[in-house]
């Protein structure tokens, strides 16, 4: 569940959608909230088309990986969330499982993001992002295999530092984030749909 730029609550933002991401400014001295586009959109890329497949970019192939290693040395960014959805396979059931989860004791945290700039033929701009993801650590496995990359909140400045273009001072950063700081709760399959962007998707359900 990630944030717009604008003052309206959103509790169910889709690959393709507006999020807001943390970068350095462009002149140095500072940082800026940025509109994005989720899903990454290559500079050399021919159109829009292919950030839909390029929402998350896995931890172990980002600094080799054409579409990510340019952005890993340049355009890292902080993605804000106070929660995440994934979705479960239920043994029996042919409709999955969402949860919510989240970081204890911290009610806004930040994923590692990537960014970048690519201009249409027609000559229009859009900047875009991908979320980098890992291995599931302990807490995650029995939802999923992936999880996003979570930072620490100590590694921000180095994640971000805009002086910083050597893969290997960062790569390390994308860690597993500790399974006994996380919580998760069992949501409504209204997140199943992206037209559903209600407070009812982020309540637990029992069961």
């Amino acid at each position: 569940m990630l944030h717009e730029l604008d003052s309206a609550p959103r509790y169910n933002i889709a690959p393709t959608q507006t999020v807001a991401a943390v970068r350095p400014l462009p002149a140095g001295g500072g940082r800026e909230l940025a509109p994005l586009r989720w899903g990454l959109v290559p500079s050399w890329a021919k159109d829009l088309k292919i950030g839909s497949s390029l929402i998350n970019a896995r931890a172990e192939t980002v600094a080799s990986k054409p579409a990510f290693r340019s952005a890993l040395k340049n355009r890292r960014c902080l993605i804000p969330a106070d929660g995440f959805y994934e979705w479960q396979v239920v043994p029996g059931q042919k409709t999955k499982q969402p949860w919510l989860i989240g970081v204890r004791d911290e009610p806004v945290f930040a994923f590692a993001g990537l960014w970048e700039h690519w201009t249409s033929p027609e000559g229009t701009a859009v900047e875009s992002c991908t979320i980098v993801t890992t291995e599931a650590n302990e807490f995650m496995q029995p939802i999923h295999n992936r999880m996003p990359v979570i930072l620490d909140r100590a590694d921000y400045d180095k994640w971000l530092a805009p002086d910083c273009h050597d893969p290997e001072a960062v790569v390390p950063l994308l860690a597993q984030f500790p399974g006994e700081r996380m919580q998760r709760i069992p949501v409504s399959t209204l997140v199943n749909s992206p037209r559903n962007d209600l407070p009812a998707c982020t309540e637990p359900i029992s069961g």
